[in-house]
């Protein structure tokens, strides 16, 4: 089980900075900073990403490069959660679409971020193929 701990520190006003193990990360609305939904969505990428690489290396298939974009729909309610999330993965030269496809598949199944989201919001994705 993995156990992390991040701490943040917050000034009073809507300005902070997130010290992760390896980086500090200003948190506010400004040129430079991250927004919670910044944050969020990078958390669906980078785990999304990470989970589809290891599930690539299993099924020995290889690709040059990828490209990832998360955006989202709220709901009007309040709690405003997510309603909606569309993720559009954009691959370049794979060796085999078949696989990368499949892999793809198993990382929305085994990515706990994704699979957190999912139990309150749409979740929909694309393969993008860049053959250039």
């Amino acid at each position: 089980m993995s156990n992390n701990t991040i701490e943040f520190d917050y000034e009073n006003r809507f300005y902070g900075t997130m010290h992760a193990p390896n980086v500090d990360v200003i948190i506010g609305s400004d040129k430079g900073q991250v927004a919670p939904y910044d944050m969020m969505y990078g958390a669906i990428s980078s785990c999304l990403y990470a989970t589809f690489l290891s599930i690539t290396k299993k099924m020995k298939t290889s690709f040059d490069s990828a490209k990832m974009t998360v955006s989202g729909e709220k709901r009007e309610t309040v709690p405003t959660t997510l309603k909606k999330v569309d993720i559009i993965f954009t691959i370049k030269n794979a060796e085999n679409e078949k696989k990368i496809e499949k892999a793809f598949e198993y990382a929305t199944k085994y990515c706990s971020v994704y699979q957190t989201l999912s139990h309150v919001a749409e979740m929909n994705y694309k393969i993008v193929y860049d053959k250039s």
